[in-house]
């Protein structure tokens, strides 16, 4: 066979030997549409698209993964992995997937840290920053040559916390009015916490009483010998008593 196999090339002829000798009766039902339309009989590999240009080092092989794709790369995804990074907990926040086509930057201005059709999120931090690093000449805001990415990330993130900041006291404020008129809104999710740990403590508290009980009886009945006879004692653990003196200090009222 060589470098190359051409038996996939030779399925159609192969099976059409087959059923010219009546070694089989039963015609694919691919057969007819092989043979009008075959496949390509190309079979030199063509070099994908180059995003960008590899670095080529002289007296080196040939590079093995020269005709694998390269990895579309875009500047938001660096951006995203820093503020994600930093902030993780942003990700677990609710979010709308369709709220969002990838052209925020073309309908949106992000001159101003806050849009009034959109929620606050990461995605906003990514915006701004990439807005402050690169303007937006077509609406008449240029870039600022002395901006950096560290300064632009610090910009935008306290941009940030203040609308998050913001955004919390107005929570704040509008639940105080509800609670003043009468309103009611169950337990806090601190309150349900906290339930949560009393429950377990309480749980163990009655668990480590019957551990001493247990190691109680157990103590008792080492002293029991047969007949006249002694049993012989282990000698005390002294951890062992402390931990059971805290457990009765802990337990008895």
């Amino acid at each position: 066979m060589g470098r190359y196999d051409f038996r996939p090339l030779r399925v159609h002829q192969h099976a059409s030997q087959l059923l010219a000798a009546e070694r089989t009766r039963i015609v694919p039902p691919w057969h007819e549409v092989i043979g009008t339309i075959p496949p390509a009989q190309t079979l030199v590999r063509s070099q994908p698209l180059q995003h960008q240009e590899r670095p080529r080092r002289p007296n080196k092989r040939k590079p093995s993964k020269l005709f694998q794709p390269q990895r579309i790369v875009y500047e938001e995804d660096t951006l995203r992995r820093g503020f994600f990074g930093d902030h993780p907990w942003e990700l677990a926040r609710p979010r709308v997937v369709l709220e969002n086509d990838g052209k925020d930057a073309e309908r949106k201005d992000w001159s101003l840290p806050s849009q009034p059709d959109r929620p606050v999120d990461g995605e906003s931090v990514v915006q701004r920053q990439m807005f402050l690093l690169h303007g937006n000449p077509e609406a008449g805001h240029m870039p600022d040559p002395n901006m950096t990415p560290a300064k632009a990330y610090d910009q935008a993130r306290k941009e940030f916390y203040e609308m998050r900041l913001q955004q919390d006291i107005e929570r704040r404020v509008a639940k105080e009015e509800a609670l003043a008129t009468g309103a009611y809104f169950g337990k806090s999710t601190l309150q349900i916490g906290m339930e949560l740990e009393d429950k377990a403590y309480e749980e163990w508290k009655s668990w480590a009483a019957k551990e001493v009980v247990e190691l109680e009886q157990k103590r008792a009945a080492m002293y029991t010998g047969i007949g006249s006879e002694v049993a012989s004692l282990p000698e005390a653990d002294p951890q062992v008593d402390a931990a059971v003196e805290e457990l009765d200090a802990t337990i008895k009222p």
